[in-house]
């Protein structure tokens, strides 16, 4: 079962949405290199407001994901692309439908 998730809110920069949007659907092959990353979504609410949802099994699988690929390239692109740092936030997962 599904425990442990993250939810990061991304803020685009003015002119930067399409290069928000094109690293979400970039991260998607990083992300299907990690086995304990059992869901991940690349999501859009707004003009300039993104997120990333993704759960874990557990809290290594969670821990795996923040030092992965994906968080070091966030992280290393977040001064060009957004208008702040993404806010990251834990979360407990109650409970999930996912496929087995």
């Amino acid at each position: 079962m599904t425990k442990r998730a993250i939810f990061v809110r991304l803020e685009a920069k003015s002119g930067k949405e399409n290069d928000v949007a094109k690293f979400l659907r970039d991260g998607q092959s990083l992300v299907l290199q990690e086995p304990a990353t059992t869901a991940w979504f690349g999501i859009q609410f707004g003009p300039t407001t993104f997120g990333i949802f993704d759960a874990f099994p557990d809290e290594s699988g969670r821990d795996a994901h923040l030092s992965g690929k994906v968080a070091e390239a966030l992280m290393q692109k977040a001064s060009d692309l957004l208008a702040q740092p993404p806010k990251i936030e834990k979360a407990d997962v109650l409970a999930d439908k996912l496929p087995q």
